[in-house]
């Protein structure tokens, strides 16, 4: 059965750093496209980044140059760097997982149950 746990949320200071981990199981993260969505309360879901099954990375423009995605295909796990904190990066970060290999965005066709992320000013 596929499973999806995220961890590293946590609390810290506008210009410093995380790195948020989605650990898979039942799932071989090499092969599929996953990817990051975060919501804020009162906010819509947002697309954060995402790393395709050719490898490929894409990024919200308010997060490009500041968050790196990427995979640890051996640990079957996931990671979002992310630098440079700004307050507005405030929100619930939830690991998403296609059940297709495809290049692009992901869907989210499976989610994590989500770690927060606070970023305080």
């Amino acid at each position: 059965q596929l499973q999806l746990v995220e961890s590293g949320g946590g609390s810290v200071q506008a210009g410093g750093s995380l790195r948020l981990s989605c650990a898979a199981s039942g799932y071989t993260v090499s092969s599929y496209c996953m990817g990051w969505f975060r919501q804020a309360p009162g906010k819509e879901r947002e697309g954060v980044a995402t790393i395709d099954s050719a490898g490929n990375t894409r990024y919200a423009d308010s997060v490009k140059g500041r968050f790196i995605i990427s995979k640890d295909n051996a640990e079957n796990t996931l990671y979002l760097q992310m630098n440079s904190l700004k307050s507005e990066d405030t929100a619930m970060y939830y690991c998403a997982a296609d059940k297709w290999p495809h290049t692009g965005w992901v869907r989210g066709d499976f989610r994590g149950q989500g770690t927060q992320v606070t970023v305080s000013s």
